[in-house]
């Protein structure tokens, strides 16, 4: 997948271009309804699709006290759309002055770049533009003078709810993994890049990775089994998402721990993408280091067999 960091790098690729816009934080389903809209128009017209997408979040750059954990840090995002199929990524950098572009400009450069554009395709509810001022109406109706064709995809449901981002978030906020399958059209997972720790597990015979994930959300706090993609392996093993209050002192972090069977190599700086199979037990405190070890080891002992 070639992927593009400026606009006018659209002008490297052959014409028609069909663009699919959009922030695409978790590339669920909704999210390849257009993406795959798009490539579909492309592929009947002879065309060049590309996806467009923004990084970092813009929630974080315009409201950053309250923007949302992602479901796909821009890292997991690319892994995922390259998944798809798709063979052009454009990444706009999303800061406070790409923020105050009008619209209409944003578009203006679109138009220029492009050799020549054909199609843009949204969702039907996408806003964007300085103060969201740009909308499907405004951008059809810059689509007739300039001569580009605007698809507007409908929103996807499942079980009667509409698929967003928002309703992901909670679901695995909620530990509601099933919904957040169903609406993702794949499992969630979270991708993150494994940091030197204290080696506390290597010292209670159980030696973890801690991830460092790049805000995503998380879901409950507990023992999990779990999966772990590192390069193109799987490794099976148990995950503990929370503050560990056996041996914490000091102002507790929030921390996401693996310890992985039968991997016995360093993976420090590596990433890894981690996907929660079961729910074994709430996160707890024990009355010692070794009562901590034993329940570890019955933890690995489950999550072996199920």
């Amino acid at each position: 997948m070639q992927i593009l960091r400026s606009i006018s790098e659209l002008g490297q690729l052959p014409g028609p271009l069909f663009l699919a816009i959009g922030v695409f934080d978790g590339v669920h389903l909704g999210h390849q309804a257009v993406i795959s809209t798009s490539a579909r128009h492309a592929k009947d017209a002879g065309g060049t699709p590309v996806v467009v997408t923004f990084d970092p979040h813009p929630a974080k750059v315009l409201r950053p006290q309250d923007a949302p954990h992602l479901l796909t840090a821009t890292q997991h995002k690319i892994a995922l759309i390259r998944d798809l199929g798709v063979a052009h990524l454009l990444i706009l950098r999303f800061d406070r002055e790409f923020a105050g572009t009008a619209p209409e400009d944003f578009v203006r450069q679109l138009v220029t770049n492009s050799h020549p554009l054909r199609e843009i395709c949204v969702g039907h509810e996408w806003s964007f533009g300085k103060g969201r001022a740009g909308n499907l109406a405004l951008l059809k109706k810059l689509g007739a003078t300039w001569d580009f064709d605007v698809v507007g995809v409908q929103a996807v449901t499942v079980n009667g709810e509409v698929v967003s981002s928002t309703a992901i978030r909670r679901a695995v906020a909620d530990g509601d993994l099933i919904k957040a399958t169903q609406m993702l059209g794949r499992e969630y997972t979270i991708l993150g890049t494994v940091k030197a720790g204290e080696k506390l597990g290597r010292k209670l015979g159980f030696p973890t990775a801690n991830l460092s994930a790049h805000s995503e959300q998380f879901p409950p706090n507990g023992v999990y089994v779990a999966e772990a993609r590192l390069a193109d392996a799987l490794y099976r093993g148990v995950a503990n998402l929370g503050y560990r209050p056996t041996v914490s002192t000091g102002q507790p972090e929030r921390l996401l721990e693996l310890h992985l069977f039968d991997l016995s190599k360093d993976i420090y700086g590596e990433e890894v993408e981690v996907r929660f199979l079961r729910y074994l037990r709430p996160e707890q405190k024990f009355e010692s280091v070794d009562a901590l070890a034993a329940q570890i080891a019955r933890d690995v002992k489950s999550a072996r067999v199920l």
